[in-house]
């Protein structure tokens, strides 16, 4: 996109070429029968397949396989229920990276391996990760299991009574950057105070849940609420203007459709002017 704003045809067409072989050769080599495998070693044995006794199922793979938008719709849905089997422990109210963890048992996959099994990225929780469990689940529109997993993973959710804080043992109130699995801490929160693990929730809050896409001068929605909820509503600020949007989600087949104080419009895409003033808007999208 960007090679093609800048009159780079030959790159956007060199781009895309090169884009389609590497699609091509990730389905033909990644595919482990279930779920996305997560590499290759030097000798050509696979990482994050079910041949593996250590890490047999990596979340990462999974997710990015819906949110990259190189998967064919039935692996996407394999490999997201996959993730949800092995790796969702609800019990510890985590999303695990990987499992079973590194314990040198196994090839060396390197650094990761000096982690003691399941803390941080050897098999714990790395909020990074669990946070793009969440997006891939928006992306294809499963709002229970989005809703379900948010609820879990979010810092409230490992503080909702006594017992569950002596579990957790950090600040309920921001972002951990990894939760443990460990058997001798299970669900204890790591690393928090983490700015990019917030930053990856925020934008998930924005982007996926609420489904907010700023498009140059527009705002287009495709929110991922639980469909019981009325409506959500939005303050956006647009250069001096200040938009102030109700969403609601339509039952059914019904268009998606928008008004406000100046009329009232068909789609789920609204236009912004900074003109200083503040806007009411009402965007009713199709679920």
């Amino acid at each position: 996109g960007i090679a093609t704003n800048n009159g780079d045809i030959l790159f956007a067409e060199s781009c895309k070429k090169e884009a389609a072989t590497l699609q091509t050769n990730i389905e033909r080599s990644g595919w482990d029968g279930e779920w996305y495998r997560r590499a290759y070693f030097d000798d050509g044995s696979p990482l994050g397949s079910k041949e593996n006794t250590e890490c047999r199922i990596d979340a990462i793979a999974q997710s990015w396989s819906v949110l990259s938008g190189a998967a064919s719709d039935d692996r996407k849905k394999l490999a997201m229920n996959a993730l949800d089997k092995y790796l969702v422990k609800r019990d510890l109210k985590i999303i695990q990276l990987l499992d079973p963890p590194f314990n040198a048992n196994g090839p060396n996959p390197g650094y990761i391996r000096g982690y003691v099994p399941g803390v941080r990225e050897n098999g714990g929780q790395y909020s990074h990760a669990a946070i793009w469990t969440l997006m891939a689940f928006a992306a294809l529109r499963d709002r229970e299991k989005v809703w379900e997993l948010f609820s879990m993973i979010q810092p409230l959710g490992h503080a909702s009574d006594p017992q569950s804080k002596k579990v957790y043992k950090v600040e309920p109130y921001v972002i951990a950057a990894d939760v443990y699995a460990n058997e001798s801490h299970r669900g204890r929160g790591g690393w928090t105070w983490y700015t990019g693990s917030a930053g990856w929730m925020y934008q998930f809050i924005i982007s996926s849940l609420a489904g907010i896409e700023l498009k140059k001068d527009e705002l287009q929605f495709n929110p991922c609420f639980p469909s019981e909820w009325p409506s959500i509503k939005i303050q956006y600020k647009y250069g001096k203007s200040t938009y102030h949007i109700t969403v609601y989600q339509l039952k059914g087949n019904q268009e998606s459709w928008w008004k406000s104080e100046g009329g009232e419009g068909k789609g789920n895409t609204i236009q912004l002017i900074d003109d200083g003033l503040d806007h009411k808007f009402e965007v009713h999208v199709q679920s």
